[in-house]
């Protein structure tokens, strides 16, 4: 088969991209020809919240990526789809998360409809974590000019039914990445983060807005250092808005001693490194559908102490692969961490998400894929 993948890719960086190269990868693994066309500009700079949209690595030399769509251009929409059926593949496929992507993806799809050439779209949020004023009719508007659907949590397949989509849906599990690389030995990730190898380790990964409930971590740390008076708390990612309040936070709480702040993109080739780290990660989310975290957290047989929020504990059940607690609730967060180091739950959990990660092959989401191409 002849797949298009239209959606962010290099020199674009993020889970999207990891997501987006390692399904292209996969395609092109099981004998399909792929493409994949990406953005000449994907957000207007005054409205990206980090310090650099681009990947400093460099390009995949493996995957076909070309440039096109500008999101704020609409000459650019109508090249795209020109571009795209001059190539005349049998599938389109798309990464939906976000509203702001809904008029120039959803231009270059209805497009290409006419051409009879059918797009799929993967969707993350069908209605996004931070509301606006348009989010739905935009979505909507996307949604329906597609031929089906791929979700990946109960919540987003429930959000899709309320923006009434009538196209067909496959709830799928996400998929474990596979690009990391290899865990290495704690003792050696240790080091390299100048970290005592006796030391209970939380990590935090990931890019910090405040749906994702760092601020309730932080707020959740004095009574676990209390318990646990040696411990570290590791967050790894770039701050996608202010960072002052969490400093201050963490200077108001007495718990500077405790927190290591990694401002920063993390690059793929250190992430074994944070994760090889760490005892256990925490995501103390306030709003999810689902998260990449969790899934790079299986590739490297980390327990993870979650929230009960979207489809994370889908991903995570609680006292099998991790411990679930209620949101916005840093008692009830800090006595989960404390409980998982005091009787000691590292092995029963690692055993248990290297049972559950069997779920999360790639080839469930090639067969919905599929089925969605040869539904009428």
């Amino acid at each position: 088969m002849k797949v298009l993948l239209l959606s962010t890719a290099y020199p674009y960086r993020g889970g999207i991209t990891h997501f987006v190269e390692t399904l292209a990868r996969g395609l092109i693994n099981r004998g399909d020809e792929v493409q994949l066309v990406t953005f000449t500009r994907q957000y207007p700079e005054v409205l990206f919240p980090g310090k650099t949209q681009l990947e400093t690595a460099p390009p995949p030399t493996d995957l076909r990526i070309t440039r096109l769509l500008d999101t704020l251009n609409p000459v650019s929409w109508w090249k795209t789809a020109q571009f795209i059926a001059r190539e005349n593949p049998d599938l389109v496929l798309l990464k939906y998360w976000m509203p702001f992507f809904a008029p120039a993806f959803g231009t270059v799809i209805r497009h290409l409809r006419k051409r009879h050439i059918p797009a799929i779209v993967i969707v993350d949020n069908a209605i996004p974590h931070e509301k606006r004023w348009g989010d739905w009719s935009l979505s909507r508007w996307l949604l329906r000019a597609c031929k089906g659907l791929v979700v990946m949590s109960a919540s987003v397949q429930k959000d899709v039914e309320k923006l009434g989509v009538n196209r067909p849906v496959r709830l799928v599990t996400h998929p474990i990445y596979n690009l990391f690389g290899d865990s290495i030995p704690l003792e050696a990730a240790r080091k390299k983060l100048n970290l005592n190898e006796k030391t209970p380790v939380l990590l935090f990964f990931g890019f910090i807005r405040r749906y994702k409930g760092l601020h309730v971590l932080l707020e959740a740390m004095p009574l676990v250092q209390n318990a646990l008076p040696d411990v570290k708390l590791l967050v790894a990612g770039e701050f996608y808005e202010d960072e002052a309040p969490y400093r201050t936070q963490i200077e108001a709480s007495n718990i500077g001693n405790v927190v290591e702040l990694h401002n920063e993109y993390i690059p793929n080739d250190r992430v074994p490194v944070y994760f090889s780290a760490a005892d256990v990660v925490v995501q103390p989310y306030i709003t999810a559908t689902q998260s990449g975290v969790a899934q790079i957290a299986f590739q490297f047989d980390k327990p993870t102490i979650l929230t009960d929020v979207g489809g994370l504990v889908e991903v995570v059940p609680d006292g099998v692969a991790g411990l679930v607690v209620p949101p916005e609730n840093p008692q009830a967060l800090a006595q989960a961490i404390i409980r998982f180091f005091h009787e000691n739950l590292s092995p029963i959990l690692t055993a248990g998400v290297k049972r559950e990660k069997a779920k999360y092959d790639w080839k469930h989401l090639f067969s919905a894929i599929d089925e969605l191409l040869e539904t009428p």
